[in-house]
């Protein structure tokens, strides 16, 4: 095949679950096929991943693009102005470019494709402003999440008034957009049966092709050479993306503290880019707890963990990050929505706890019995390397997609 693959940026560096997924998918998919990688290229991004977009695509094309920071007024005034005169969530409108749609009608009319991916719907307004009849060949959206999901489930957690009811404004403009660009594509790929079936089943969709299972990298994972820290606790995530943000607030808030009693060696390891000043304070203000911001390799962080901490309460999709801990050796601690859709078994493969006294004991559990932890691990990291490699990943994918395309 020869894919149109439509991303919001470069892939590198590696520091979200969403990159990874679709980095180690594309790596794959790159081996047997053509991929044209077209993409918001954002202002101050370094150069050299440009180049290294060779590892994932047989071509690539740019589109200039500047982001604006949220710590800045405009910013505030991008939110209000799409709160007043906008139909669609933010983080829709937000990658919108006339350069975008110009590249991308240009390479759908020239390029020779014989199917375009839309990667997460982010980047699907553009493919919205062509005419539908103008796109000759079959259009295969890859939703990561059921992203609607992610804004009610925010909203549900969310405490402070103002900030519940902005979620559940964005929340009901999901609705509406997600089943709008789901059925303006030929086919829908999700990332679990749970998600395949909510999007059957909540916007009535026919063209869901089916699922792709998350993948790892085992031997990336398995070069981690132990040297655990007894205490040490680790959250890996993307602290730019809301569901994390929340999940670690939570966790420092109402579970951390039980830990500490129980174990008053504890150490709390945040890990994860861009964390905002919230994140941050907590570092400030307790010492056991590091908020890395990014880093270049995560490893050395489940290296000397003891547990792999999972406390989200909002979310869709799977998450990497618990293959990665599993892979690395490392027990997990989730809530069931951080474990939502991956086949792992509560008290096997790690704990899962949604009440914030039981998430703490079960956390204490694998602190203070190294045997349990040990046992655990293993046979999770069993279960990853060998039933998760992304190239068994890649080829169910391009197995979906050569359904639309015949």
């Amino acid at each position: 095949m020869d894919i149109l693959w439509l991303k919001t940026g470069p892939l590198h560096p590696l520091d979200s679950g969403g990159k990874l997924r679709t980095y180690n998918m594309l790596r794959q998919l790159h081996k047997g096929h053509q991929v044209t990688y077209l993409s918001h290229f954002p202002e101050g991004s370094d150069d050299a991943v440009q180049v290294q977009a060779d590892e994932y695509s047989s071509h690539h094309i740019w589109v200039r693009w500047r982001e604006t920071s949220k710590r800045s007024p405009a910013f505030a005034w991008e939110l209000a102005r799409n709160l007043f005169f906008s139909s669609r969530p933010y983080i829709i409108d937000k990658y919108y470019s006339e350069r975008y749609v110009d590249a991308l009608r240009h390479e759908i009319e020239h390029g020779g494709h014989d199917l375009v991916v839309c990667d997460f719907p982010a980047p699907s307004l553009n493919l919205l402003r062509l005419e539908r009849e103008s796109i000759k060949i079959p259009v295969v959206l890859f939703q990561h999440n059921v992203e609607a999901m992610i804004w009610q489930r925010l909203a549900e957690a969310a405490g402070n008034p103002l900030k519940r009811a902005y979620f559940e404004n964005q929340w009901q403009r999901m609705v509406r957009y997600e089943r709008q660009i789901c059925e303006f594509c030929d086919g829908v790929i999700a990332v679990s049966p749970e998600d395949a079936e909510t999007m059957r089943r909540e916007y009535g969709l026919e063209n869901v092709l089916g699922d792709v299972p998350t993948g790892v990298d085992a031997d990336y994972f398995r070069e981690v050479q132990r040297e655990r820290k007894p205490g040490s606790i680790v959250f890996l995530g993307s602290m730019d993306w809301m569901p994390n943000i929340d999940a670690v607030e939570w966790f420092v808030e109402a579970i951390y503290p039980r830990i500490a009693e129980a174990c008053p060696d504890a150490t709390l390891h945040i890990v994860g880019r861009r964390p905002p000043a919230r994140i941050e304070a907590f570092a400030k203000e307790d010492a056991s707890i590091e908020v890395t911001g990014t880093v270049p390799d995560v490893r050395p962080y489940l290296a000397e963990g003891s547990v792999c901490i999972v406390p989200l309460r909002a979310g869709g999709g799977t998450r990497i990050k618990i293959f990665e801990a599993m892979a690395a050796g490392i027990p997990v601690v989730s809530t069931r929505i951080g474990a939502e859709g991956l086949p792992v078994t509560d008290g096997t493969h790690c704990f899962l706890a949604d009440e914030p006294d039981v998430f703490a004991d079960r956390v204490v559990q694998l602190l203070k019995a190294p045997p349990t932890a040990r046992a655990m691990a293993d046979t999770a990291a069993k279960l990853v390397r060998e039933e998760f490699g992304w190239d068994r990943v890649a080829d169910i994918f391009a197995g979906l997609c050569q359904r639309v395309v015949r």
